[in-house]
């Protein structure tokens, strides 16, 4: 979602400052001060105090998150969160994406398909997968140009092209009909499935989950949404695609964030009360790892969609969960879904932001 871009991008700037001063303090240190002593002679003096000020920036640099992240989300009790794989396949859509999609859970069990947020990927459902899994036939797999799908062009990283990619992978699950859920930008692209091929609803779907998601572009269902939309065409816009232009150099300063653990300040943003070191940790790292021309190219498409009232279409039973807390999709977005779609119904989880999905796991499950 573009606001936490935005965030990651204060992130990576707060980061190679403080890399930038670290440089500035040994350098200062390394040029010293050339002063006469006692014989007349010039002699370099070296302020230690700029070394290890220096030492402990740049140690910061390179290091911080391990002790960020401590004081950032709560110690793990329970399961942890990781980007682990399962074995998968690759669907190639008439798209031209190629999918990594995977599939567990006993044969013949009601199956779900989960389509993941923005600038993640399939492992983000990882929790929620191992409660499921025992009871339905779970699939999870990659959008395109994040995790292990590829997109053909960067043209089909968009939300009309995600929807024909949903549509394939539901035509390889090993079921007739399924449930979809989608967190995010996984929820945008289920409403675009349904207000571009309702008759797939009728013949192939049982239902569908919408989490944490919106109806139209994000920028006007997000906190600050004038003043965002305000910047779009000036500042947002001109710096998405500078990123794409500049991928490798924007890589380079993500990973240099994640390392110094402001990047998981950035991602903390998104996360309500309930976040856990392991979530948080996965979360960056998957955010880090996956292209930011690719990330940038999706955000770019958000920014031109809108499924209004599409769920309507899908006449199929539809539950909305929203995060009471969420700034990202605020939770009145979520209420205007279930509001225009007949028999939705709408959960409402407290204390939780948009990085919702494992607290929505909870209600999944039960």
């Amino acid at each position: 979602m573009p606001i936490l871009s935005i965030f990651r991008f204060i992130a990576v700037l707060i980061s190679l400052l403080i890399l930038a001063v670290a440089a500035s303090f040994l350098w200062q240190w390394w040029q010293g001060d050339w002063i006469r002593d006692a014989d007349g002679d010039l002699v370099r003096v070296r302020p230690e105090w700029a070394l290890w000020l220096g030492l402990l920036l740049l140690a910061a640099s390179f290091g911080g998150k391990f002790i960020l992240l401590p004081l950032l989300a709560r110690a793990d009790k329970e399961e942890r969160s990781r980007p682990e794989r399962q074995k998968g396949t690759v669907v190639t859509s008439p798209t031209g994406n190629r999918l990594h999609v995977e599939q567990s859970g006993p044969a013949g069990a009601p199956t779900l398909v989960l389509t993941h947020g923005w600038a993640m990927d399939g492992t983000i459902w990882n929790l929620l997968r191992r409660r499921l899994e025992q009871r339905f036939r779970v699939v999870v797999w990659d959008l395109a140009g994040m995790g292990a799908s590829k997109a053909a062009t960067g043209e089909s990283i968009d939300l009309s092209h995600f929807a024909m990619d949903l549509a394939a992978v539901i035509d390889a699950a090993s079921a007739d009909r399924v449930f979809l859920v989608g967190h995010s930008i996984g929820g945008m692209t289920i409403q675009t499935l349904a207000r571009d091929q309702p008759a797939l609803f009728a013949g192939r779907v049982n239902g569908a989950i919408l989490v944490n998601t919106t109806y139209t572009d994000p920028l006007k269902t997000m906190i600050a949404s004038r003043l965002l939309q305000t910047l779009r065409r000036p500042v947002l816009e001109p710096v998405m695609r500078l990123t794409i232009l500049l991928q490798p150099l924007a890589w380079l300063g993500m990973w240099q964030s994640y390392l110094s653990g402001w990047a998981h300040v950035g991602n903390r943003l998104g996360f309500g009360k309930y976040v856990t070191r392991s979530q948080l940790e996965h979360t960056t790292l998957l955010s880090t790892r996956n292209p930011p021309g690719d990330i940038q190219r999706g955000n770019l498409a958000m920014l031109r969609w809108d499924a209004t009232g599409a769920m309507a279409k899908a006449a199929v039973p539809v539950l909305v969960i929203a995060g009471e807390v969420d700034i990202v999709t605020k939770p009145e977005a979520g209420a205007t879904i279930a509001s225009s779609t007949p028999g939705a119904a709408l959960t409402m989880v407290e204390g939780v932001n948009h990085m919702g999905s494992s607290s929505a796991g909870r209600i999944m499950s039960r």
